[in-house]
């Protein structure tokens, strides 16, 4: 706004009223068949959020390992984890719960609060 102008004109009042609209427009997802609640290693993964991230809920994922488990199962980092198909997910479940098998070094393997065998 310039100096010495109110801000309750017209002008005012559009700007304002844009930003709030802006504001209260929510993500709209493309997919048919999406899912906002996955469930995947005993966890529920919010598939709102994009699948690294999603992933972090389950214990012992941090980001640095769910960045990979991306990779190795070929999957878009910018996709959100409710887009994810059934072989995805199952992909992601086999690369987690064997990470040495899928050649994730053992020294990122960090799982002192492993519930099996603590290791």
């Amino acid at each position: 706004l310039a100096q010495g102008k109110k801000t309750t004109g017209p002008d005012f009042a559009a700007i304002q009223g844009s930003c709030l609209k802006s504001a209260a427009m929510s993500v709209q997802f493309q997919s048919q068949n999406f899912q906002h609640i996955l469930r995947m290693c005993n966890t529920n993964v919010d598939g709102r959020q994009k699948v690294m991230y999603a992933l972090t809920a389950i214990r012992g994922i941090g980001r640095r390992i769910s960045n990979i488990v991306c990779k190795k199962c070929d999957i878009d980092l910018n996709k959100r984890a409710g887009e994810l198909t059934t072989d995805e997910v199952n992909k992601i479940v086999a690369v987690i719960s064997n990470p040495l098998q899928f050649k994730i070094p053992a020294w990122m393997l960090n799982r002192q609060r492993d519930v099996k065998d603590g290791k």
